[in-house]
């Protein structure tokens, strides 16, 4: 006769930092021994100003600040609906890659300084 229950199985689940728990984590079993083990995996995560910065961030921030700028022109200062909308496409053209490269620059410095910093 065929078995009729399937044994489950532990799926691997990954953190937000990008660790993966393989091993069976129990709870802790005070309070202060929970605190311990949150004071230890303090700092593990990489921050996100860590990470070299992305076109698609990019375009995000620069999408925003071109549709802020279109409405401020719409509604402070009004201006005709196409001005505003024409004026905000040339900021998104002009926000997308100033946003991007000023990134890189300031990732690029603090790259430098983490070598500098494990280095010395």
């Amino acid at each position: 006769m065929a078995q009729t229950k399937k044994k489950r199985r532990r799926k691997r689940r990954g953190t937000q930092g990008g660790r993966i728990e393989t091993k069976a984590r129990s709870r802790p079993r005070s309070r202060e021994e929970a605190k311990a083990r949150a004071r230890s995996n303090r700092g593990k995560a990489a921050p996100k100003a860590d990470l070299p910065p992305t076109w698609r961030n990019s375009a995000i921030r620069g999408l925003a600040a071109a549709v802020i700028f279109a409405v401020l022109l719409l509604v402070i200062f009004k201006r005709p609906a196409g001005v505003a909308l024409a004026f905000g496409g040339f900021m998104l053209a002009f926000y997308i890659p100033a946003g991007y490269y000023i990134d890189m620059t300031l990732w690029r410095r603090r790259e430098r300084a983490r070598i500098r910093e494990r280095g010395d």
